[in-house]
């Protein structure tokens, strides 16, 4: 496995320059930021991943601000509570991406959410970067629709340190010897965040930062 370094000058020149290769860095938020978000904006969060799995990103972006109040700006009391009529009306709202699994999802995300003992954010907040793959799979397990890299890409856009195994992550990696094709098992989820952890030792920097530059190093 090449080291951090070796990627990097490997992502600087694909990119032209060392400074290219690091430009535009999603925004890691500390723990105290996250810790302070409320808990619409992370069912917002999750509902726009879901929506955006299998369909284009840039109608839900057209549709987003309906989204929202379709929803109620996603108040994780009242979406949790959603009534059978409500769901049926939603399904039928044009405002929305008419999908009912994608619909029920949401609700049972707003569920999950307030099932988190201490809160949702909190427990995100404190979740160490060294485990992100416990993180990731967590929200797979406790949440609805949230597993492949819906999880891990909301992740991302709320802040979090994090990975997610796009193609060219996943190239990179398997360049490196440390898997053979997109993980699954525990075993290959082992060994990502191992070979993460590693970089992040040997360079200081975020898994954010880390992820994004294994992705231009393709």
């Amino acid at each position: 496995m090449r080291t951090f370094a070796d990627i990097l000058e490997i992502a600087a020149e694909r990119k032209g320059s060392r400074e290219a290769a690091l430009a535009d860095m999603p925004e890691v938020k500390s723990a105290e930021e996250i810790a302070q978000i409320p808990e619409d904006r992370w069912l917002a969060a999750m509902a726009r991943g879901i929506f955006q799995t299998g369909i284009s990103w840039q109608v839900v972006d057209r549709k987003w601000p309906d989204i929202e109040e379709a929803f109620y700006g996603f108040d994780v009391g009242r979406v949790a509570m959603m009534s059978d009529d409500w769901f049926y009306d939603l399904i039928e709202d044009k405002r929305i991406i008419r999908a009912p699994a994608k619909v029920r999802a949401i609700q049972e995300n707003a569920v999950f959410i307030q099932s988190v003992e201490g809160g949702f954010a909190q427990r995100v907040a404190q979740w160490p970067a060294s485990d992100f793959v416990g993180l990731v799979l967590w929200l797979k397990k406790e949440g609805a629709r949230l597993g492949g890299n819906t999880g891990a890409y909301m992740l991302r856009q709320m802040g979090k340190e994090s990975y997610y195994m796009g193609g060219d992550v996943v190239a990179r990696l398997v360049a490196e010897g440390v898997i053979d094709k997109a993980p699954t098992s525990q075993k290959a989820w082992k060994a990502v965040q191992a070979a993460f952890n590693t970089w992040a030792e040997e360079s200081g920097e975020s898994l954010t930062v880390i992820s994004r530059v294994l992705a231009r190093s393709v």
